[in-house]
């Protein structure tokens, strides 16, 4: 499982987006120095509020500060994403963009410091599975081009750790909310849709338990596969009517998905129908989720605002 690390925590974090800025901040918060990257300087300020010193990465070089940040780092979390398109003919070349961008470097090199490696993936690497239960035991078996690019990316993780000897946790994620981002901010906009698959199912993962996983990770410097998510897969449209409820709002209308207009990534998503186990990362991280589902989240997020979005967010 790991060791708990010692001394200052000198977290870097490659994606710091939603869950990577929150991630950040709860460390930040923790008394870890932190740095985080974006694409662009207007999300800098963003990054500051919650404690994180901003670096600019666009997807495909390591600059002087990026190089100079990765010698004092001791904890590393890894939230970008790979290329949506693959590329079997250039089999040679790294899918994860950090470690392409590495080039013929090491970690050790660049960074002699480094502790562990936690990296964000998701639980659409499982596949479909009929509504059945599945845990980290369970074979991938991705079934979307995307989920494809995070099963090479989670192989060339894991195989870093091996030939370094350095801990790598893979943390796989599903459908992902918070403030900002959730059914009660689609209930109010107008943009939720109440879409009836029979059977199907989906888990949820608040943003912060996100964050408290991954710290309590990089303390115990666990590696191995973690599912981070909820424990109460649930029907989607109950969420989005559970959510007009709490508002006193009128649902939308069921619709069909047989017959729904939809993108083909979204019809996508509705061909991955499985229940995540998280009983792992509740015994092996300690993990006490606070928002194990989505009935008393929804109620909280109502309650304290938080629905709406932080300050910064």
């Amino acid at each position: 499982m790991g060791e708990r690390g010692v001394g200052v925590m000198r977290l870097g974090i490659f994606g710091a987006g939603f869950s990577g800025r929150t991630i950040g901040a709860l460390a930040a918060r923790n008394g870890a120095s932190v740095w985080g990257t974006s694409r662009s300087v207007e999300r800098f300020e963003d990054l500051r509020a919650g404690g994180i010193d901003p670096m600019l990465f666009d997807g495909d070089t390591l600059n002087a500060a990026l190089l100079k940040a990765l010698a004092e780092t001791t904890h590393l979390v890894i939230s970008v994403a790979p290329p949506r398109k693959e590329d079997l003919t250039n089999t040679g070349v790294k899918v994860d963009p950090i470690l392409a961008a590495l080039a013929d470097r090491t970690f050790p090199d660049l960074a002699p410091k480094l502790k562990w490696v936690g990296y964000l993936s998701t639980v659409g690497v499982y596949g479909n599975h009929d509504g059945a239960w599945v845990d980290e035991e369970t074979p991938v078996k991705p079934v979307s081009e995307r989920s494809r690019q995070r099963v090479r990316s989670e192989a060339e993780w894991l195989a870093l750790g091996e030939a370094t000897h350095l801990p790598i946790g893979i943390f796989r994620l599903s459908g992902i909310y918070g403030p900002g981002r959730n059914a009660l901010l689609s209930a109010q906009t107008g943009k939720a849709r109440r879409l009836v698959k029979p059977g199907q199912v989906f888990n949820r993962i608040h943003v912060d338990d996100i964050a408290q996983g991954l710290w309590n990770a990089a303390e115990r410097r666990a590696q191995g596969i973690f599912n981070i998510t909820d424990q109460e897969p649930a029907p989607p449209q109950d969420v989005v009517a559970f959510a007009h409820d709490l508002m006193g709002i009128e649902p939308p209308p069921e619709v069909d998905f047989d017959t729904a207009d939809l993108t083909s990534m979204a019809r996508s998503f509705y061909g991955e129908n499985k229940r995540v186990s998280n009983a792992r990362s509740r015994h092996e991280l300690d993990l006490a989720y606070a928002s194990s589902d989505y009935r008393t989240t929804l109620t909280r997020m109502w309650k304290d605002g938080t629905w709406r979005g932080r300050e910064g967010e």
